[in-house]
C-alpha cells in the first residue's frame, strides 16, 4: 500500500494519522478528568483561595459539594465551570 504513494501523499497520511491519535488521547484525558472528585484542600488550592472562602462559596451555593459519609468532594469540571469572565479585552 505504501509503495503506491508519492512523498506528499505519504506525508499527509502520517500527519493525519498522528493528528487522529493526538485527538483521541486528548479526548481520553478529558473524559478521565471530567468527573474527577477533589477534596476540600485540593479545591481551595486549585482556586488559590482560603479554606474559609471555599466554605463561604459552598454555603452561598456558588459551588456544589458532594458527600460520602462525613467527607466532602467537589467535581473538578463544576469548579472550573463556576469561573466567569470578569472583563473582556476590547480592541
Amino acid at each position: 500500500m505504501i509503495h503506491n504513494l508519492d512523498v506528499p501523499q505519504f506525508e499527509e497520511l502520517i500527519k493525519s494519522t498522528v493528528k487522529e491519535q493526538i485527538d483521541e488521547l486528548k479526548q481520553s484525558l478529558n473524559k478521565d478528568n471530567h468527573d474527577e472528585l477533589l477534596t476540600r484542600e485540593e479545591t481551595y488550592k486549585l482556586l488559590k483561595i482560603d479554606s474559609s472562602t471555599l466554605w463561604a462559596w459552598t454555603k452561598m451555593g456558588k459551588l456544589k459539594v458532594y458527600g460520602i459519609a462525613n467527607r466532602r468532594y467537589y467535581k473538578r469540571n463544576e469548579v472550573l465551570d463556576c469561573l466567569i469572565l470578569v472583563k473582556q479585552k476590547t480592541t
